[in-house]
């Protein structure tokens, strides 16, 4: 009897611990699921679908991201009274564009929650979240509704807030559904990566890095954070660490052909034209599926744009712009497009394709844009033009970094407008009066303006410039430059003394220095003996 009990005991303790594994690989699932690793999702859930009606359905949301939709109505089938599985052929509506069929089911399948059983409610909520053509409110709505009868749910407050970032105005409360997440559970990783989410749609980059960085603390086998540090970095222009992030992503992501990609994507946010411009033509064959052919497209034509063939750019970016669904093709990506075609010289069609960049750009504040088109003017030398859509910037954005109200100012110079030149740095010093670049800048225009040097217009501003950085300033060709000057100025007004000062200056930075050998000529030509001639008559 005793053995009989303990043999027993052995199979219900075996019983229990196979039950905890079963239940912790639906978990696996899931999480890989929410981690956006579909393949790997797919391959811990296949074997559990047939007995347990949530595996069935994170499979059957696999296959929906796979694209293979009647699959996946299959699979959600497969247990038709599961309210998970129901939900999952809701989305599949909303898929195939049947809206009205799809809200109905949702509808139908909330009435079916209870006090205690909140997840019809849930489900239904979530298959209008995460497709399209349901109503965003409506899902708000049935969210809070499941909050208040379980308020510590937190899938439910990120489902919420995935909704709030949907509708306008929505992104505060976003906020603080994922932040309530976050306190109730800090090794939430996905609740912070939707947190760095948010941050970097604002392009508060700080922010977003900071929540990326905690996501990636609390589970370090996610790969979304390291994606999405990857796209801050290189958003906020610190390419090799967006790099570094992307590789990791890489080694946790399921490598498949969408990771590669966004890879691809990640490579050409970071910069990294050439390396993108080679996989994207190695990829472009093997991707059957239009859309992200499409976008691949994009990546190879851009990419080509800066490391590569420019008239291939050209042919691969039409294509890019004809198959791509309008509303997907972002305003800078025509100021681009315009960008190339500015270096092939073809000005009129990179004016048209800065403009349509210019109309397309609904945001109040379009200074990246403007920023964008002047400095492909300047690099094109075409200072004038540069100039021009500096102004444009500055006027719209008066608060704009002190970088473009320089560029500005130095654009006019180049383009020997001295008095919009000057007007440029002034409105600079009103706006920035410490910057030491400024007195620099307006000695440059007035030396410019005053080019034999007799008025000594542009002496205060140097006097100026050389307050603020001292003798030691270790751009050694701007002070000679302005040393000449003052140099020339002294020579003309007869002051040696002061002419001296600047002579030995210009000789400690460059002994051979031009501006002095030329004068030494002047002044020993006119120091010279002067020949008498012999009285007529005189031999």
């Amino acid at each position: 009897m005793m053995y009989n009990r303990r043999k027993m005991m052995i199979m219900l303790i075996a019983m229990f611990m196979s039950i905890s594994a079963f239940a912790q690989s639906v978990q696996d699932g899931i999480k890989m699921y929410n981690y956006e690793k579909f393949q790997s999702a797919e391959r811990i859930l296949s074997p559990l679908a047939a007995s347990d009606p949530l595996a069935n359905y994170y499979l059957g949301l696999c296959y929906l991201q796979d694209g293979d939709v009647a699959k996946a109505s299959a699979t959600f089938n497969k247990y038709p009274e599961d309210f998970a599985n129901i939900s999952g052929n809701v989305r599949v509506a909303y898929i195939n564009k049947n809206a009205a069929n799809g809200t109905q089911m949702a509808k139908d399948l909330a009435t079916k929650s209870r006090k205690k059983e909140w997840q019809a409610e849930k489900y239904a909520a979530d298959a209008i979240t995460y497709t399209q053509g349901g109503d965003y409110q409506q899902a708000i709505t049935w969210y809070k509704d499941v909050l208040t009868k379980n308020p510590d749910e937190v899938s439910t407050h990120i489902g919420l807030a995935d909704a709030l970032r949907k509708i306008p105005g929505g992104g505060g409360d976003a906020m603080s559904n994922y932040e309530a997440v976050t306190e109730k559970d800090a090794k939430n990783s996905l609740g912070f990566t939707r947190i760095g989410d948010l941050w970097y749609e604002a392009k508060n980059y700080d922010n977003a890095l900071e929540n990326y960085g905690k996501a990636k603390d609390a589970d370090n086998t996610n790969p979304l954070p390291y994606k999405s540090l990857a796209r801050a970095y290189a958003s906020s222009g610190r390419y090799k660490l967006a790099l570094e992030n992307l590789q990791k992503y890489l080694q946790l992501s399921d490598n498949t052909q969408i990771d590669k990609i966004n890879y691809l994507e990640a490579l050409f946010l970071a910069q990294s034209y050439c390396d993108a411009t080679k996989l994207a033509k190695e990829q472009i064959n093997e991707v059957t599926d239009m859309k992200h052919k499409t976008e691949l497209y994009g990546i190879l034509g851009f990419s080509e744009a800066v490391c590569g063939d420019s008239m291939d750019a050209v042919k691969n970016i039409r294509i890019y712009l004809q198959r791509q669904d309008p509303s997907k093709i972002l305003p800078n990506d025509y100021v681009n497009y315009g960008k190339l075609y500015m270096k092939l010289g073809m000005l009129d069609s990179a004016v048209f394709y800065y403009n349509k960049g210019i109309a397309g750009d609904t945001s109040q504040n379009k200074t990246d844009i403007y920023r964008s088109i002047a400095e492909a003017f300047k690099t094109k030398k075409d200072y004038c033009n540069s100039a021009t859509w500096y102004d444009n910037l500055i006027k719209a954005n008066p608060s704009t970094q002190p970088l473009d109200y320089a560029w500005r100012g130095i654009m006019y110079y180049y383009c020997t407008s001295y008095d919009k030149a000057m007007q440029s740095f002034n409105d600079f010093s009103a706006k920035y009066p410490d910057q030491p670049s400024i007195p620099y800048w307006q000695g440059r225009i007035q030396a410019a303006v005053d080019s034999e040097a007799t008025s000594g217009a542009a002496v205060p501003y140097f006097m100026k410039w050389f307050d603020k950085v001292g003798p030691n300033y270790e751009k050694k060709n701007e002070l000679k430059g302005a040393y000449e000057y003052l140099l020339y100025y002294f020579y003309n007004k007869k002051d040696k003394e002061n002419m001296n000062i600047y002579k030995e200056k210009i000789k400690a930075i460059d002994p051979n220095d031009k501006a002095l050998q030329t004068l030494d000529e002047i002044e020993k030509a006119a120091n010279a003996p002067k020949k008498t001639s012999a009285p007529k008559g005189k031999k």
